[in-house]
């Protein structure tokens, strides 16, 4: 029976150069932003004590995640460049994939936190500086703004990349709350309107979280890319000249950006598998952008071939040689 079993990387050493230089810039984006968040996050944490200012203190500790979020994504890129070796035959490009996760597990954590405190200070509000409170919130929508701005012109088709930004697009949201949060506590003296705007701050880090812990986790159970239809990836596979059969087809993502397809395809005898191989790479690259593929490929029907291991002189050898015709019914 013919057999072939082969990789595609059609385009890796370009696809890599490209992707270290995109790293590079986005390296230099998340350094930008983490400067910008460390020098704010330590007046807000001040001003929010003096203020007594719930509002201001979640946006703190909101901070301190977005400011390890960017962290780990600096961390998580940098791993992710690392060449395959020994057991991780894939380098370590799931390491973004972690960050991201653990992003969106800090943000649901927090959010949560902020909920109970919020709550209280809703039934109990305590006495809140509505000027100081604005006049940071304001300041912190500046800050957040620029550095929103510069992660959004960044790669954010990469998981880790989009954590971060979902980190400060979440905040920019929370300081908007906050500061309106001080304009009403300043003119009308309602001083619920800080756990209020906690409340608000809460829901946004907790719709962030669901949608980061839910993308990272379909690459950790192994679910095919979103968008990707694996039915018709199997049907224009079998439709390809020659083709006879499609099976053993798994497609799923090593990491954001980089999918990968196995399949078993059988081919008719007359059917040439380099051939019909490179085919059938080209269509998976040109149709669904995936280029990481492993297929095994083998001959309709065709002779089996079997194997007799016996000792000679007490050494293993493997002799080659025709086999019967396999019962009627059966596949060979």
């Amino acid at each position: 029976m013919g057999h072939e079993h082969a990789h595609d990387h059609a385009g890796a050493a370009g696809h890599g150069h490209s992707h270290e230089i995109s790293d590079d810039a986005d390296r230099g984006k998340l350094a930008i932003a983490l400067g910008l968040i460390l020098a704010f996050m330590a007046v807000e944490v001040a001003v929010g004590i003096a203020a007594s200012s719930l509002a201001l203190l979640s946006d703190a500790a909101h901070m301190l995640t977005d400011a390890a979020a960017i962290a780990l994504a600096l961390v998580a890129i940098d791993l992710a460049r690392r060449p395959a070796r020994g057991a991780f035959t894939f380098g370590l490009k799931r390491a973004e994939i972690l960050s991201a996760q653990f992003n969106g597990a800090t943000l649901l954590v927090l959010g949560l936190l902020v909920i109970v405190e919020g709550v209280r200070r809703v039934i109990d509000p305590p006495e809140v500086g509505g000027a100081a409170v604005l006049i940071v919130a304001l300041i912190g929508v500046a800050v957040n703004l620029a550095a929103t701005w510069t992660l959004a012109s960044a790669n954010r088709t990469s998981l880790n990349v989009e954590a971060a930004y979902q980190h400060m697009l979440t905040d920019l949201a929370a300081f908007i709350a906050t500061a309106i949060a001080g304009a009403v506590i300043l003119l009308t003296g309602f001083r619920e309107a800080d756990g209020i705007a906690a409340l608000l701050v809460a829901a946004i880090m907790l719709y962030a979280s669901f949608g980061l812990l839910k993308e990272s986790g379909r690459i950790f159970l192994e679910a095919a890319p979103r968008g990707m239809d694996v039915q018709e990836i199997g049907r224009a596979l079998a439709r390809a000249p020659g083709v006879v059969e499609v099976h053993d087809l798994h497609v799923w993502e090593v990491s954001s950006g980089f999918p990968s397809l196995a399949a078993h395809v059988v081919v008719g005898r007359d059917r040439d598998c380099h051939e019909a191989r490179m085919d059938l790479q080209q269509i998976l690259r040109e149709r669904f952008a995936i280029e990481h593929t492993t297929l095994q490929m083998d001959h309709e029907g065709g002779d089996l071939v079997q194997l007799e291991v016996r000792c000679d002189e007490g050494l293993p050898v493997v002799r080659a040689g025709a086999a019967a015709d396999p019962p009627a019914g059966r596949p060979r």
